[in-house]
């Protein structure tokens, strides 16, 4: 396996979507500064891999037919080795949230990991596929928070809606999609901005921002909504496949502004603009390697 197909394989630059979920949750519990929180969006980006690898295998036969460009149809990878890729990204995610988090942290990777592969290998071609995905996001925020899930409950809700119309809308990505899946995508992605604008609740004023850093969430939360928000638009006015395809890509580099939104609102500027800074590079990348 080429390193070029293996990229491809688990979608190497949309793990840029993916490390701002562990630390907004670290931010909304307190927690950014502990030993963890450096090592944990480590862990996630693992099971991200893990996750897209996965993916593959489990469409290799419905690839074969719609898009026979991808790494297994293609003959550029085995889809034995895209599982054991998956497998082997899986442990370490694991591991590494183990390592850096101890056993509440390993629990709620091992629950991570659990319906990333009940996603991509049970759930995928229901009509339950978008709630699993949004179930693993909000995961992925909790992952984060350590010892204090319920600090970080607005967040990960914020982010697992988000994730709920993206995923909704990557349905159509092949075959089009339809207004009121791009209504309701659009919807959620409205609904996740102002979770991320909103103050913080009175209990968690003191650790969370100040003015300066609710008018930054605030703006952050407004770029996110309109960038996001125009491309499904485009695909509520015109549901065809590649609307649906690029409003897909636009809600997965998304994330990076909602995630920055999130961190600014609870006292954490300074790494929501160093997250906002990898924004560009996330859109670069998947000029080279498709995020979808």
């Amino acid at each position: 396996m080429r390193a070029r197909d293996l990229a491809r394989l688990v979608r190497l630059p949309a793990a840029l979507s993916v490390p701002g979920d562990t630390l907004a949750g670290a931010a909304a519990a307190g927690g950014l500064r502990g030993p963890g929180a450096w090592a944990l969006p480590a862990a996630s980006v693992c099971l991200y891999w893990a996750g897209m690898a996965l993916n593959d295998y489990a469409d290799r036969e419905v690839d074969a037919v719609e898009r026979p460009e991808r790494p297994i149809p293609s003959g550029a990878v085995l889809p034995g080795e895209a599982l054991a890729v998956a497998s082997g990204l899986t442990v370490t995610g694991v591991g590494l949230a183990a390592a850096a988090g101890g056993r509440r942290a390993a629990g709620v990777a091992t629950a991570l990991a659990a319906t990333v592969w009940g996603y991509d290998l049970l759930l995928k071609q229901t009509p339950l596929a978008p709630l699993g995905m949004a179930a693993a996001r909000g995961l992925d925020v909790l992952l984060g928070a350590g010892a204090r899930p319920a600090d970080a409950a607005g967040p990960a809700l914020a982010l697992a809606v988000h994730t709920l119309g993206v995923t909704a809308l990557s349905r159509g990505e092949v075959h089009g999609t339809r207004p009121a899946v791009a209504a309701g995508s659009l919807l959620c992605t409205l609904a996740a901005a102002a979770l991320a604008a909103a103050p913080a609740r009175p209990a968690r004023r003191r650790a969370a921002g100040g003015t300066p850093e609710r008018a930054l969430a605030g703006a952050l939360a407004g770029l996110f909504a309109v960038r996001v928000g125009s491309a499904q638009v485009r695909a509520l006015v015109e549901p065809e496949a590649h609307n649906a395809r690029s409003a897909t890509g636009e809600g997965i580099r998304g994330m990076i502004p909602l995630q920055a939104a999130l961190l600014a609102g609870h006292g954490a500027p300074g790494t929501a603009c160093a997250l906002v800074l990898g924004a560009p590079v996330a859109a670069r990348a998947s000029e080279a390697v498709s995020f979808t």
